[in-house]
Formats: structure tokens, C-alpha cells, sequence
């Protein structure tokens, strides 16, 4: 059995149930980064292969003492499974550079709250996972770490800000990976490396409690794999309430209820919003083909025509991004030996939020509640809408961002991502699905997305999508191969 292939619920199982030892997968784990990681650069701040092994030998230890952390035969849902954190949030003892020069020699003190779940949960620590500065743009590239690069073309971008992630996982580096999103991070790499990511409902999983809990939130973190199986898996660890906290829906575990029928749903099928997104050739009708597969399960796909303009959920996006980037990296700004360390992008969100007046975003804000409003509605007649994960397909690695989608001109450095945006702009839940390969051999995918709190209906049309296709395994990378 290569066990690098199997989804992370059946190693999980298979140590739970003394058929597969922590060192053992640890040993197979390490040699596969060592075969791929000097292509991709997915895995950053490795741990030392001696002192993972020697970490794996004392769980396994522990675990045939009975002495295992966490829930069910003395040991957590993810005992011994080894994870690698994205580069932006805390492992204590392991660096947290954030893809900025200004962190390169930061070491944790702690761990953020979802990495302390992850570890009571019994995860085997193995390193960071690559992200761009700040995690600002969909495209891995920083200057500490260097450029992700794709698996299935070295010449190209793994996409982002998770593409270290999404990279890891493609290449049989890691079972599962976590990740962020404000702006498709846990969408647009999942497409662009035939995995699947998800961006659950805005409250599920806590951030660390800093600044104003009440203004406008934006991002959330979630979990990418190569099943929606594994998918609720992480989920199920990461979510949960922190008291001091507010807006958590409820939280009910996934994975029991992930198997059910989903003949008689309906999907609405937004393709390009009525031309508002510039698409490159091929995204669409590889998508309209992916869609086929629910119409074979017996769920009903229809066009369904823009709900909103597009150009008031840009402004908004634009004017409220900038407003929370502003307070998360102003203070950087504000020192001019530290701002000459920002890259553009970074310095062009905290200008662009420092000038809003609150009467601005006091209106960006009410464009925001109207959407919510009209996709609320729609929901009343869809269990999920569909939009492509990315409006191109994987760019040169060299390219910053890209500058035209389509011949049509960008003016700014993420319009080329313009197609996340209904989805991050009320934090509704999100599935990318793979959805196959261009004319060229490169991955795409779908965004599946539902109504606010509905996770777990997403996952039930997603776990029946892959049990009928099954991309990841279908066409695994050249990396993937021991």
C-alpha cells in the first residue's frame, strides 16, 4: 500500500488501530519532502528530520501505552498525521515570518488558537507552509522563502496566499493542510493544484482576539485536502467558539452526516456574472463540463442571471479590505525604516485604507448588508450557487500579478481575482471543487458556496462530486510519485 495516497481519515484510522505506527509515516512522509520540495518550495521552516522522528517515536510510544492526547482510544482525531501550518499563523518554537523580512528571525512564543486545536487533536508538527508577504495577493511568492511553485508546470505560479499548502498537499507532501482566506486563499490555490479548499462560514473557526471584534470581518481560516471526507475531518477540529469572541454560528460535527443523498438539490450556475468577469479561454466551458457531473447525480444546475452589479461588490471589497488591512499593518507604515520593508501591494491597502472617512465605510458597509440580503433570498431557492474558482489559469512564476485577464486591462494588483469576491464579502461558506484540466494540462476549479451557516450541506454536494470523479487521484502531479 503507498500511503502516501490514502485520504488522511484512513491514516488516521490505521493508527488508531495499531495497522500503521507514527514513526512509519513520519519515515515516508520526510523522504517524499525531500524528493519534492526542492521543485515546489511548499514546505518552509522545516523541522529537523531527526527531532520529527524522534517526536514520531515517542507518540507512538504513548499510544501503544495508552497514553495518547485528545478524544477516542486515549488519542485525537488527528493522531500522528503530519501537518505543516501556513506561514502566517503561530506554532510555538517553530519561526513565524509572515513572508516579511521584517519577522525573518521571529520565532513564536505560542500557538494561535487553531494551532493549539491542532495540536491537542494529536497533529505531528513538520514545518510552515509558504505564503505570500502578509498573505496579500493569490499569487506565493516572498522575499524570505522565494516563489511556490506549481506541480503540474515548475514554470508557474501555485497560486495563494495558501499555495504552500494547496502545493504540499498535490505532491503527497502532507494528508492535510490549513489555510486563511479573505481573497479565494483557500480557493484559488485548491483549484489551481486539483485539491479541495474550504473557506467555512465567517465565525467557525476563531482568529486570534485582537483589535475591534465587531468591524467588518473579512477572513477566516479553514482546511484544504484531497477529499471533502478529509475536509470535515480538520474542520471538525478547527471549529469551535472562544469566548472572547462574538458572531460563532452553531457548531454541529460534519463528518458523521457527510454521506447523503443529494439527488433533487439545485444549484444556480453564475458563470461569469453576465460578462462583469473577464474570463480566459477555457475557464468556462471546462467549468460547464464539471457541472455535468451534478446533473448525472441528480441535482438540478441553471444559469442564473447577476443578482448584484458587480461594480458595487467591488467597491466595497476594495474600500473594506483596505479599511482592515490598514489597522493590521498600519503600524508598520508608520515607521518609515519598517514601511521601506513593505512590499507595494501592502503599502497600496494601508494608503487606500487610511483615507476612507467613516461616512465611506459606513456606505461600502451598507452595499455589504444589501448583498447579504439578496443572496439570502436567493438561497430560499438554490442550496448553492456556482461561480469559477479563478478567472485564469495559472500564471508564469515570475509574474508579480496579473496586469490583463482576457485582453481586458486590471487596475489593481487583485482585480485578476475579482470572480472570490460575492463569496468573502458576507463570509458565506465555500467549497472549491477540481473541475479538471485545460488544453494545456492545468488544473481549474469551482466554487461551490451556500447560505450562511450551511457547511455542511457544501460538503454533502461536494463529497458526492468527488465520489463520482475524484480529480486528485485521477490525474495526481509528476511529484506526487515516489
Amino acid at each position: 500500500m503507498d500511503i502516501l495516497n490514502q485520504d488522511a481519515s484512513v491514516l488516521a484510522q490505521m493508527i488508531a488501530e495499531n495497522q500503521l505506527g507514527v514513526a512509519e509515516l513520519a519515515q515516508e512522509t520526510l523522504a517524499q519532502i525531500g524528493r519534492s520540495n526542492g521543485a515546489v518550495n511548499a514546505i518552509v521552516a522545516q523541522v529537523d528530520d531527526d527531532q520529527v522522528l524522534a517526536e514520531a517515536r515517542r507518540m507512538d510510544d504513548a499510544r501503544l501505552k495508552g497514553q495518547g492526547q485528545g478524544q477516542g482510544q486515549g488519542m485525537g482525531p488527528l493522531y500522528g498525521l503530519p501537518i505543516a501550518v501556513k506561514d502566517l499563523a503561530n506554532v510555538a518554537g517553530l519561526p513565524s515570518t509572515k513572508g516579511s523580512p521584517l519577522f525573518r528571525d521571529v520565532v513564536a512564543p505560542a500557538d494561535d488558537i487553531m494551532v493549539a486545536r491542532l495540536r491537542a487533536a494529536g497533529v505531528l508538527f513538520v514545518g510552515k507552509t509558504n505564503t505570500p508577504e502578509f498573505g496579500l495577493g493569490s499569487h506565493t511568492f516572498n522575499p524570505v522563502y522565494g516563489a511556490t511553485h506549481n506541480p503540474y508546470d515548475l514554470g508557474r505560479s501555485a497560486g495563494g496566499s495558501s499555495g504552500g499548502a494547496a502545493a504540499a498537499l498535490a505532491c503527497r507532501m502532507l494528508p492535510l493542510a490549513d489555510g486563511s482566506d479573505m481573497m479565494g486563499s483557500l480557493r484559488n490555490p485548491a483549484g489551481w493544484n486539483n485539491v479541495y479548499g474550504m473557506r467555512p462560514s465567517w465565525g467557525r473557526i476563531p482568529t486570534e482576539p485582537m483589535g475591534d471584534a465587531f468591524m467588518h470581518p473579512l477572513a477566516t481560516l479553514g482546511p484544504m485536502a484531497r477529499s471533502p471526507r478529509d475536509l470535515a475531518l480538520m474542520l471538525d477540529v478547527q471549529s469551535g467558539p472562544d469566548p472572547r469572541q462574538p458572531f460563532a454560528p452553531p457548531i454541529v460535527p460534519l463528518s458523521p452526516a457527510l454521506d447523503q443523498p443529494v439527488k433533487g438539490r439545485r444549484i444556480g450556475w453564475l458563470a461569469d456574472w453576465g460578462g462583469a468577469y473577464a474570463m480566459e479561454e477555457g475557464i468556462l466551458p471546462l467549468s460547464e463540463t464539471a457541472l455535468k457531473t451534478f446533473g448525472d447525480l441528480g441535482v438540478t444546475v441553471e444559469p442564473v442571471a447577476p443578482p448584484m452589479p458587480a461594480d458595487a461588490l467591488w467597491q466595497a471589497w476594495v474600500g473594506l479590505r483596505a479599511f482592515a488591512n490598514a489597522d493590521r499593518l498600519g503600524p508598520l507604515y508608520a515607521d518609515p525604516a519598517k514601511r521601506a520593508h513593505l512590499k507595494d501591494s501592502a503599502i497600496w491597502e494601508i494608503e487606500q485604507g487610511l483615507g476612507l472617512s467613516g461616512q465611506e465605510i459606513q456606505r461600502l458597509s451598507l452595499i455589504r448588508s444589501d448583498w447579504f440580503r439578496r443572496a439570502a433570498a436567493l438561497f430560499a431557492d438554490y442550496d448553492a450557487l456556482v461561480l469559477p474558482s479563478a478567472q485564469i489559469w495559472p500564471f508564469p512564476v515570475e509574474t508579480p500579478y496579473p496586469t490583463t485577464v482576457a485582453g481586458k486591462p486590471m487596475d489593481t494588483y487583485h482585480r485578476w481575482m475579482e470572480v472570490v469576491v460575492p463569496v468573502s464579502l458576507i463570509g458565506l461558506p465555500c467549497v472549491n471543487l477540481p473541475a479538471g484540466f485545460g488544453a494545456q494540462g492545468l488544473p481549474a476549479g469551482l466554487q461551490l458556496f451556500g447560505r450562511y451557516g450551511d457547511d455542511l450541506g457544501l460538503l454533502q454536494l461536494a463529497q458526492a462530486y468527488h465520489q463520482a470523479t475524484d480529480w486528485p487521484n485521477a490525474r495526481p502531479p509528476a511529484c506526487a510519485k515516489a
